[in-house]
């Protein structure tokens, strides 16, 4: 480290002063290349987004992503209806889980979809298995989260008779309580719930014969942003990485994942030793960009390829099947809905 005497600096601050440069001028210049960090922010989600220790895939999955992508990145988690205004006020640089039903994104620099999400129909009743269309829904009373309902593509659908709710919780009660025969929710909520079921011996939900809708989440950033674009191709990389590696099965709490790995046009079965096992079954895979698997699909477990599922277990930890892991959805919280079930 070079150090400077009092003297010494007085006459290099002199010698400044003499060239037309600013001392003050130098130390505000250095100051610039620590940058303050992005602010993304994003309203609370059931199981995805939290700020107070609830389980959070999102929060988790985005943590690991940043940290691979080398962005100084700051979450806050607001209320829905301040997270527009802060936005735009520049208060934040832009949400971190942006869902796209409609809603003019043209001010924002938005990332690819790092987790999908699939809007089924579910209800306790097997008839919701024959629905395909929204318009199948027609004149029957179904229950929904408002943080769907309020977007274009929902306020569009007006022959179906919406129950909206202002939480997670409350669109499940719409269920429990028999006063909406169906609910669109998320096929990753519908999966928590029905792991709180079967816990608790109870039927589980019946889904529509495919997803409703289909959207995702991005990270969105302000075009005013100067270097957003910058970050979003960080981030981009650093997600697809991840996902063929399999980084990301163990935050999402997902044992297989599929994604078209090998770019032949069928997805691949992905997992990893931290959390796939040999008894973790395929159908259970969750789905990162919507295309079908077939038997020529590969299996990637921890970014190594093999031809087939055989070859794939003898790589994972041998595990005999257990009763299903506990739910994201609290126990205790939902225990009167079981009741009521």
């Amino acid at each position: 480290m070079v150090r400077f005497s009092a003297f010494s600096l007085s006459i290099f601050t002199q010698r400044l002063s003499l060239l037309g440069i600013s001392l003050a001028l130098c130390c505000f210049n250095v100051s610039q290349l620590h940058a303050a960090p992005t602010k993304l922010g994003a309203a609370s989600f059931e199981t995805y987004i939290s700020d107070d220790g609830e389980p959070a895939r999102v929060n988790t999955l985005l943590e690991k992503v940043f940290q691979k992508a080398e962005l100084d990145i700051q979450l806050q988690v607001m209320r829905q209806a301040f997270l527009g205004s802060s936005v735009l006020t520049g208060k934040l640089d832009g949400e971190f889980a942006y869902v796209n039903l409609g809603e003019d994104s043209s001010n924002y620099v938005l990332s690819d979809i790092y987790l999908p999400i699939y809007l089924y129909a579910v209800s306790k009743e097997a008839d919701v298995e024959a629905i395909k269309l929204f318009p199948h829904l027609k004149d029957n009373r179904v229950a929904i989260e408002n943080r769907f309902a309020n977007t274009p593509s929902f306020r569009l659908l007006k022959d179906i008779k919406w129950s909206r709710n202002p939480t997670t919780f409350d669109a499940f009660r719409q269920l429990a309580d028999d006063r909406a025969p169906y609910l669109i929710t998320t096929q990753l909520l519908a999966r928590e719930l029905n792991i709180l079921l079967a816990n608790d011996n109870e039927e589980t939900l019946h889904f529509s014969a495919k997803p409703l809708a289909k959207t995702g989440f991005q990270i969105a950033i302000s075009k005013n942003v100067a270097n957003a674009e910058r970050i979003v191709a960080q981030f981009n990389q650093a997600v697809s990485t991840m996902q063929n590696s399999g980084e990301l099965n163990q935050p999402l709490e997902l044992a297989w994942l599929t994604k078209d790995v090998n770019g032949d046009g069928v997805a691949d079965f992905i997992g990893h030793s931290n959390i796939t096992t040999t008894s973790d079954l395929l159908n259970t895979a969750y789905s990162l960009d919507g295309k079908p698997t077939s038997e020529a699909s590969a299996f990637y477990i921890d970014g190594d390829r093999y031809a087939s599922l055989e070859e794939a277990r003898a790589a994972l930890p041998d595990k005999e099947s257990s009763s299903p892991r506990e739910s994201l959805l609290d126990k205790t919280t939902y225990q009167l809905l079981l009741r009521r079930w």
